[in-house]
């Protein structure tokens, strides 16, 4: 897979599955030290750019709550760590 450069968009699948292909080349135990080194730079990279992504989508997403007769749009919150799911 060809890498992007800075003034391309990398979407967010195309970033998981670039960081999938790095996965698989470093299991594989084949480059050498400097090449594992590279890829896990890179990899460091993916995964810091998944994680913006995902954290700007989750703001992004919206709960339609019924109030009365109507539907009203609300920002999601997800629930507390280690809190029990509602529902």
């Amino acid at each position: 897979m060809p890498r992007k450069t800075k003034d391309e968009a990398m979407t967010f699948e195309q970033a998981l599955a670039r960081l999938e292909e790095i996965v698989g080349t470093m299991e594989s135990g084949e480059p050498g030290l400097d090449q594992m080194i590279a890829a896990f730079e890179e990899g460091a990279g993916l995964v810091k750019f998944c994680n913006e992504r995902l954290d700007a989508i989750e703001k992004r997403i919206e709960v339609l709550v019924r109030r009365g007769d109507r539907d009203e749009a609300e920002p999601f919150r997800p629930p507390a760590e280690g809190a029990a799911p509602e529902g």
